[in-house]
């Protein structure tokens, strides 16, 4: 009996050294595990008949950033925060929807670390890439309300602070989580939420956010499941509207969404006082 209860003990102790190793570990790659940025890119605007203007700003910190402003027929301008992984080269189709689907202009600027700009990627960094990237579109004389801040995924919570801090027309939200915890609670639910220092609370913050919002989510997503999106719908002040993808997984809502998406999207951007082309 001692010899059992004292394997039994051993076996306990390794377990939850391994889980100790285990954790620790994520815990020190903690930012590779968020942020997948790339540096080649798989496209330029030109090769898809796009017009655009090359574009270099410096955030607060003096990080130098690069993207595009992509030319569309009317007046609103969408700054397009973008997901975790890639750089905004693989946007580039998607980009061409939405000029040619809603006939907005589209910002789109990697965040530090991705494409050709500079730096580290890490929550506070990105947070000051979406505002620089704001401010350099203010500058040019574009009126808050002609401003739709659209973010998907992790580009959501980079939306979500610029729209707490500068004034726009209107806040997209496309598959966007609740918080870096409650999103890993449900795919890394052995880590404690203590040891996670990226926060990307977007719960605690959406109903701060003075906007009009529309939220858009795909039923069959398994990365940020559904129940995320409709969490911040719940939370978001109004006006706000939801839009259930139907069919759609994580990274394919543009391309499965069809009719029902593109008419949510327009009659958005049509109630909130733009074109919807």
């Amino acid at each position: 009996m001692r010899e059992m209860l004292g394997t039994a003990l051993s076996l306990v102790g390794l377990l939850a050294l391994g889980w100790l190793a285990l954790v620790a570990l994520l815990a020190l790659q903690e930012r590779r595990l968020i942020f997948f940025p790339t540096r080649i890119l798989a496209g330029e605007p030109a090769d898809l008949g796009l017009r655009a203007e090359e574009l270099s700003l410096t955030a607060a910190d003096g990080v130098t950033l690069h993207g595009w402003w992509i030319e569309g027929p009317g007046d609103r301008v969408l700054i397009w925060y973008h997901g975790n992984a890639g750089n905004v080269g693989d946007r580039l189709h998607n980009a061409r929807w939405f000029v040619e689907r809603l006939g907005v202009d589209v910002v789109l600027v990697y965040y530090r670390g991705y494409g050709r700009s500079g730096g580290r990627p890490d929550e506070a960094g990105v947070y000051l890439d979406g505002l620089a990237v704001y401010d350099a579109v203010a500058a040019r004389s574009v009126r808050s309300d002609d401003v739709v801040l659209f973010g998907r995924s992790l580009g959501g919570a980079v939306a979500i602070e610029t729209a707490l801090r500068r004034p726009a027309g209107a806040l997209v939200l496309e598959s966007v989580f609740r918080s870096v915890r409650s999103l890993a609670r449900e795919h890394y639910w052995f880590v404690p939420s203590a040891v996670i220092r990226t926060r990307m609370d977007n719960e605690s913050k959406i109903a701060r956010v003075d906007v009009p919002t529309l939220v858009l989510h795909g039923d069959r997503d398994t990365i940020v499941p559904i129940s995320h999106g409709r969490r911040l719908f719940e939370l978001a002040p109004r006006p706000v509207a939801f839009h259930i993808i139907e069919g759609a997984g994580h990274n394919d809502t543009w391309l499965v969404g069809g009719r029902p998406y593109a008419d949510a999207w327009s009659a958005f951007l049509g109630d909130t006082g733009g074109s919807s082309g």
